[in-house]
């Protein structure tokens, strides 16, 4: 451990940024946070202690805690320059209050409220502004990452750590913890009006999604498809105050509404968060679509870190498995995934997905890199429109068929169509197909960053981490 100073609160020998450095509260937690990392034994790993997930992946329980919540601050907010400095903890849903009232938003909003910046960061995240602006590492101007070996340092795109800084997203933890990050920000407008259109034909569909991105017809794109021949696609645009606004924030919900409506109006803030009430549509499963529940529960209760708190007990004790079970009904894979394939694989890729993952409905995203830049660890053409496939569902098992076999499938036409699998839920490749596909030049960039900033280990390694659910 380096100690810290005055001048330098990271303790990393950088005298760091202007406007975060002299935060006399951040400089405080940075330097309780190294001496508890400092006091827990060296010989164990070390994980963060977190009041939320997003993850559907198993995780062992014997790793070390390290609390970070104390870091869940705004900063600040500029809004002549268009940035926030925030805290790695902070929820996307505290960030959206802070930007709002000055009329900006992080460029990229991920879907759900409780998923953090910092999390975002180094697990990736998606939404309808990505096929412009990218994911959202790609709106960070610099971050102060806690390493392994519990230096604080300030990673930038050009500066002593830029290894870093390009290597840090898609490596869940295990090179660091994004303590503070400077990011952009863009302007926005009250409300925003969405257009549902619908179409029979997937050829026709993708044509028109990548026309839409490539043309820029509108400030948000993405897709709702229910079946092989009923796709929406969604135009979102910022837009002044309309006649009518919709509320999908308690009893209505708003998946249904995309087959209902061709034109519809939601305040700005509604609408980053219009698949947070449902958690898409996944509160169906759990009977929170039923409008009494509805009306019980209150608006309150209808989020998704509630959702998951109903899952996380379900796979903890197995309840629904067990019913099945006595029923005599066939065991399910839980298959909740999220893909990118490039937009000319994607016709290829949903049939695949009707075929044999039968899921409904499939959310739909495209994206494509904000710049020519590369991030290793989850490399993607940047010359290129990808198109992510949101599902998430269980699959019933055949007789024979072990647990993982669809998500297997999923991860080899995924890899034959040229495209990338979010590591967020489980994962079964093999090793050397893993780093070939997520460590950067056949795994050396990512055991290179590895050696440098955690040389003994005390942070699991990415393969343990995302594959064998250490």
């Amino acid at each position: 451990m380096h100690s810290s100073s005055a001048a330098d609160p990271t303790g990393s020998g950088h005298a760091g940024n202007a406007g975060h450095a002299t935060h006399s509260g951040y400089a405080r937690r940075v330097a309780a946070l190294r001496e508890d990392l400092a006091a827990l034994p060296s010989d164990a790993p070390v994980r963060l202690a977190k009041r939320t997930s997003n993850l559907f992946r198993p995780r062992a329980q014997a790793a070390t805690g390290l609390d970070v919540s104390a870091f869940d601050h705004v900063l600040s907010v500029d809004p002549e320059s268009r940035t926030a400095d925030v805290e790695g903890m902070v929820t996307y849903e505290r960030l959206v209050d802070a930007t709002l009232p000055h009329g900006l938003m992080p460029l990229v909003v991920p879907q759900l409220k409780t998923i953090t910046l910092g999390g975002a960061v180094t697990g990736l995240g998606i939404e309808s502004s990505s096929f412009r602006e990218g994911m959202p590492h790609e709106s960070v101007l610099d971050m102060d990452i806690l390493t392994g070996n519990g230096d604080v340092v300030t990673a930038t795109p050009d500066g002593e750590h830029r290894e870093l800084f390009f290597g840090f997203p898609n490596s869940y933890g295990t090179l660091g913890y994004a303590l503070r990050l400077r990011i952009e920000l863009t302007p926005v407008r009250p409300y925003v009006r969405l257009e549902h259109l619908r179409f029979s034909d997937p050829s026709r569909y993708f044509d028109r999604l990548t026309r839409a991105c490539r043309d820029n017809e509108a400030d948000f794109v993405d897709g709702t498809v229910f079946g092989p021949a009923e796709l929406y696609l969604t135009l979102a645009s910022f837009t002044g105050k309309p006649a009518e606004v919709s509320d999908y924030t308690w009893l209505d919900v708003y998946y249904r509404s995309i087959r209902e409506k061709t034109v519809d109006h939601l305040p700005v803030r509604d609408y980053l968060w219009r698949w947070d009430t449902d958690w898409f549509w996944c509160s169906r499963a759990l009977g929170a679509q039923h409008r009494l529940v509805r009306l019980l529960a209150g608006p309150t209760l209808l989020r998704s870190d509630v959702y998951w708190k109903v899952v996380g007990f379900e796979r903890r004790h197995g309840l629904l498995a067990r019913v099945d079970r006595f029923l005599g009904r066939p065991p399910r894979e839980a298959v909740m995934q999220d893909i990118e394939v490039p937009v000319g694989h994607a016709e290829k890729f949903l049939a695949f997905l009707h075929r044999e993952i039968p899921i409904s409905p499939v959310w739909i995203c495209p994206l494509a890199g904000r710049d020519s830049r590369r991030w290793p660890l989850y490399e993607l053409d940047p010359r290129e429109l990808y198109v992510n496939f949101g599902f998430w569902g269980t699959v019933p098992l055949a007789p024979g068929e072990s647990r993982g076999s669809h998500n297997r499938r999923v991860e080899n036409v995924v890899t034959e169509l040229g495209g990338r699998k979010s590591l967020y839920s489980e994962s079964f490749y093999d090793r050397d197909t893993f780093w070939r596909l997520y460590g950067g030049d056949e795994g050396t960039m990512y055991h290179a960053l590895k050696h440098r900033y955690d040389p003994d280990g005390r942070l699991l390694d990415l393969y343990a981490k995302c594959v064998q659910a250490r």
